[in-house]
């Protein structure tokens, strides 16, 4: 009996079985990213938009599913029969207990050899540095000299002359008509490079049309790769369309999407930059102008201030000022004299009211005795006393034979 109860207690169910071994799949890493080889069998595109088929070869068979969600990796319709390379993750589906291929991307195998070329190059390449940020060379803004590495003939550089020449006539352009495909494409691509690096343009473009990824092969090659890093040139590769990717586009130091990208990217658009200097040139003249006319008025007030200080104006203000007081003491004295002429004219007008001419003119006389004193009562003189009567016209001596008082009403 201790027998089975150790027996027993080692009894696991169905799901934790499969859980484990889903585990066990999941930890092994070269199951999570498997390139997997066969010919499809079963395939049923479901509405929910997962596709689901078989993998097989001669030796056996693998159920796969490709979800909805990754069918962004799929350029093509699955057909029974094709022999493709599935990208996925070999795991569980604990439900029914079977492992199965999760696949991520599907290819044709005629590609298969070349995408794994070219991530096997890609993954060196990185590992090296040639795709780092801080190798990157500025474009230049305004090239004088522009290098061009595709075929002679085609839409890529008939397009790029097109718009270099909309937006800016006046760069050169130079054409290294390279072989862009099939054998010993990789070489002249690189031959190029070098040969307008030693030409001394400012910017190279290395691209070409669209195409299946064979034609574009000769951008995916290490000589081409390397040509590109070691250029000292700027490079801006324009290789294919929007979607297509190449080794070239991760070493450059700018990827256009297309050829005639590459062109609007490298040659600046003259009118644009003539228009954006009329708006600086506007916005300089605007600022001078109001820099000038805030000088010229703190200008004119030192002008004023120095004027204000200046020996002339000093001595003109001087002068104007000694002139008012000049003025204001005459009005003052004007004032004073012809006060004292009014008033010398009352004076002259009392006095003559008390002239004793005045009263000689109207019969009065002047009597004085001997010592020149007034004799105006006959109490001051007797008789025999000589007087002088002064009359208007002279004098009449007199000697006074009698007195003879007269009594007069108020006396």
């Amino acid at each position: 009996m201790a027998q089975i109860g150790v027996i027993m207690s080692n009894i696991y169910t169905i799901t934790q079985v499969n859980t484990y071994i889903k585990n066990l799949f999941i930890k092994d890493y070269n199951l999570s990213n498997i390139y997997v080889k066969g010919e499809v069998s079963n395939c049923k595109y479901h509405s929910s938009g997962h596709i689901y088929f078989t993998l097989k070869d001669t030796g056996g068979q693998m159920a796969c599913v490709m979800f909805a969600g990754q069918r962004g990796g799929l350029a093509f319709t699955l057909k029974e029969g094709q022999s493709v390379i599935v990208l996925g993750q070999v795991s569980v589906y604990e439900r029914d207990g079977k492992y199965q291929l999760y696949a991520k991307e599907i290819i044709e195998e005629g590609l298969g050899l070349l995408y794994q070329r070219y991530e096997q190059l890609k993954a060196m390449l990185d590992k090296e540095g040639l795709f780092l940020a801080e190798h990157k060379k500025q474009i230049p803004a305004y090239p004088k000299a522009i290098g061009i590495v595709t075929a002679r003939t085609g839409a890529a550089i008939q397009d790029i002359i097109n718009i270099a020449g909309r937006r800016n006539p006046y760069v050169q352009l130079y054409l290294y008509p390279a072989q862009v495909q099939g054998e010993g494409a990789a070489r002249t691509i690189a031959a190029g490079i070098k040969a307008l690096e030693k030409k001394g343009v400012d910017t190279i473009i290395v691209g070409r049309g669209g195409g299946s990824i064979e034609d574009l092969w000769a951008f995916n090659e290490e000589v081409v790769a390397r040509a590109i890093y070691q250029c000292s040139v700027p490079i801006i590769s324009a290789v294919g369309h929007e979607t297509d990717v190449t080794i070239a586009d991760f070493v450059s130091d700018l990827r256009a999407p297309t050829p005639s990208a590459a062109a609007e990217l490298a040659v600046p658009d003259l009118r644009a930059l003539l228009n954006e200097m009329d708006k600086l040139k506007n916005t300089l003249n605007r600022s001078m102008g109001m820099k000038v006319s805030l000088y010229r008025k703190e200008l004119e007030s030192l002008n004023i201030r120095l004027g204000h200080l200046s020996p002339i104006y000093q001595i003109r203000q001087k002068r104007q000022q000694l002139i008012d007081s000049e003025q204001m003491l005459l009005q003052l004295m004007n004032r004073k004299v012809t006060a004292r002429r009014h008033m010398l004219e009352i004076y002259i007008e009392k006095l003559e009211g008390l002239s004793p001419l005045k009263k000689l003119n109207k019969g009065y006389s002047l009597v004085v005795n001997k010592d020149n004193r007034i004799v105006n009562s006959i109490k001051k003189t007797t008789a025999g006393d000589v007087l002088r009567i002064s009359v208007t016209d002279g004098d009449i001596i007199a000697e006074v034979s009698e007195l003879k008082e007269i009594m007069r009403p108020g006396n």
